[in-house]
């Protein structure tokens, strides 16, 4: 048990977290502590009878049963290992902006999930922060089931093709990517490499809970060290080369 312990106190704090969450939920809907059907995200009973938890209790839970044990057990592993990668690499040392990029992801999502009468929200929430790990990373050769290797920018439409394989909805991981993409997009993409104004901007009170863990300039618009880095090394102009990948954790 100290092993566990061990293992879980090295987990970045926010992802812990989240991490935490989503093994608690299921774990208290399969044993009956809570009858499942309150934690799902109905869009009548949170417009009209205002059960204002339920986009929350529907980020975290997944009914797992025999037939969908596998597909939350590697969804698991998602969140684990590319929440993981986002916080201590590209986020490192600016947990408020991490948490706000999870949050406008959430939003985004909750609203579709009302749109589309989508019940559970966790997949599209983990898929949403695997595809800006792997826009971050687009260059970097991947490894995946059965020894297939190919570039990260791949790794979100595989992982859609397996989890639909294993027992998924396409639908899940597309919303998942799609809002992954509006993030990097609104982010990334257009503040730096068309010159557009930055749309989204972490709030104050974030920077006030989470302070930043070290010196230097955060907020959205801002790209990773290692990206300014190579972005000066190229004659520091205006426009970035997308491809060019690097490795989360290279400061």
């Amino acid at each position: 048990m100290s092993d566990i312990g061990d293992w879980f106190r090295s987990i970045p704090a926010i992802t812990g977290y989240w991490f935490a969450a989503t093994v608690a939920v299921p774990l208290v809907g399969k044993l009956g502590l809570i009858s499942p059907a309150y934690l799902f995200l109905w869009p009548e009973a949170f417009l009209y009878r205002f059960q204002i938890w339920r986009p929350i209790t529907a980020t975290f839970y997944f009914p797992v049963g025999p037939g969908t044990g596998f597909l939350y057990l590697v969804n698991l592993y998602f969140l684990y290992q590319y929440s993981t990668r986002l916080e201590t690499g590209a986020f490192d040392g600016r947990p408020a902006d991490y948490l706000f990029m999870l949050l406008f992801n959430w939003i985004c999502i909750v609203i579709t999930g009302l749109t589309m009468d989508m019940q559970l929200l966790m997949i599209p929430l983990i898929m949403s922060v695997l595809y800006v790990w792997a826009q971050l990373n687009r260059d970097m050769i991947v490894s995946f089931w059965f020894g297939t290797r190919f570039k990260a920018c791949y790794l979100p439409w595989v992982i859609l093709g397996f989890n639909y394989i294993i027992g998924g909805s396409v639908i899940n991981e597309l919303i998942g990517n799609l809002v992954g993409h509006l993030y990097f997009f609104l982010m990334f993409r257009y503040p730096m490499d068309l010159g557009g104004r930055n749309f989204l901007s972490t709030p104050q009170f974030l920077y006030r809970w989470l302070p930043s863990r070290r010196g230097g300039v955060s907020g959205f618009g801002v790209p990773p060290a290692s990206m300014r880095r190579a972005a000066d090394q190229n004659g520091g102009g205006g426009r970035h080369n997308w491809g060019q990948g690097f490795r989360l954790g290279d400061q």
